[in-house]
């Protein structure tokens, strides 16, 4: 596995929304949302993963978002670019742009849809890795993608490329991060990709965190990541009783739909825009979302939403 520096590839790294203005991507909001994460804490960012609408977007989006966001952010903190599609020539395709584009890394999901076998995703993987000199994070999202990585194939991909150097992980089984700080070392970068299970994850050995919230708290749940490297487990746990509330509006309906609706109330975006399948959150929830931000301290009493 190639030598990482050990501050890269760990802590905070959110992966940022899309937004949209009238059907298209809204390029400069993406640019304001790259500059706010690098001014309040965050250690890195994701472009283009789950919360970013990655399977509405183009190849030329996903791919001039990752330029926004380099040029936006000024190598103060690593971009990851997320490069995985349910096509191996598309996966490839993005993954050379994103490193093209000036990524640090790249996050590429299990292919979906598709559910391939244990040994197709190790030769999936492994001639991805193959077609780039950057750092490679698979990203193991079962609940979405309707396959599993095993501990074993991620140790044999990671016999097959040297570049495998993580795995994002949005599942609630906890046995894989050991099975894998066991098989691949304590260098391997392992992230949380379920809000709710941030803290023990990072108690457990996690590298970091990749967590849709950190669009809206992002100095909090880099405080979150900090607290447990400092060995402050009393902040942490106050750090995560404080955004648990906030991690669960977030699937209020599917990501990032309540995300985008909080983010538009708090003036982070000038509207909740989707594009289909997606849609806006419907009128109760949204009626439900707002003393959620008042309770996280980012809505105030005279901005609450009247009937």
């Amino acid at each position: 596995m190639m030598q990482l520096d050990k501050t890269f590839l760990c802590g905070s790294y959110p992966p940022l929304v899309t937004p949209f203005r009238g059907g298209k991507v809204d390029f400069d909001r993406f640019a304001d949302l790259a500059e706010r994460q690098a001014k309040e804490g965050s250690h890195g960012l994701v472009v283009a993963g789950t919360t970013g609408e990655p399977s509405s977007l183009t190849v030329a989006e996903r791919t001039e978002l990752v330029k926004v966001a380099v040029a936006a952010v000024r190598g103060r903190i690593p971009v990851v670019a997320a490069t995985g599609s349910q096509s191996f020539a598309e996966t490839v395709e993005l993954t050379q742009l994103g490193e093209k584009a000036g990524a640090s890394a790249v996050l590429v999901v299990t292919p979906y849809y598709i559910k391939p076998s244990q040994r197709g995703l190790i030769e999936y993987f492994a001639a991805v890795g193959k077609r780039t000199a950057l750092p490679l994070m698979i990203y193991h999202i079962p609940g979405r993608a309707a396959v599993s990585i095993h501990a074993k194939t991620v140790m044999r991909i990671g016999e097959r490329i040297d570049n495998l150097v993580g795995l994002k992980h949005a599942d609630k089984g906890l046995e894989l991060l050991t099975e894998l700080q066991i098989g691949m070392g304590p260098e391997f970068r392992m992230f949380c990709g379920l809000e709710a299970l941030s803290l023990p994850m990072l108690v457990l050995g996690a590298s970091g965190l990749m967590n849709a919230v950190g669009n809206v708290a992002p100095a909090k749940v880099a405080s979150l990541y900090t607290a447990v490297k400092q060995g402050d487990l009393q902040m942490a746990q106050r750090l995560h009783l404080e955004l648990f509330e906030l991690n669960r509006a977030i699937f209020f309906d599917t990501n990032p739909v309540p995300l985008k609706y909080m983010m538009s109330r708090l003036g982070m975006l000038d509207s909740p825009e989707l594009r289909l399948p997606l849609i806006d959150l419907d009128a109760e929830l949204q009626k439900a979302i707002d003393p959620v931000l008042l309770r996280a301290g980012l809505l105030q009493p005279s901005e609450m939403a009247t009937e």
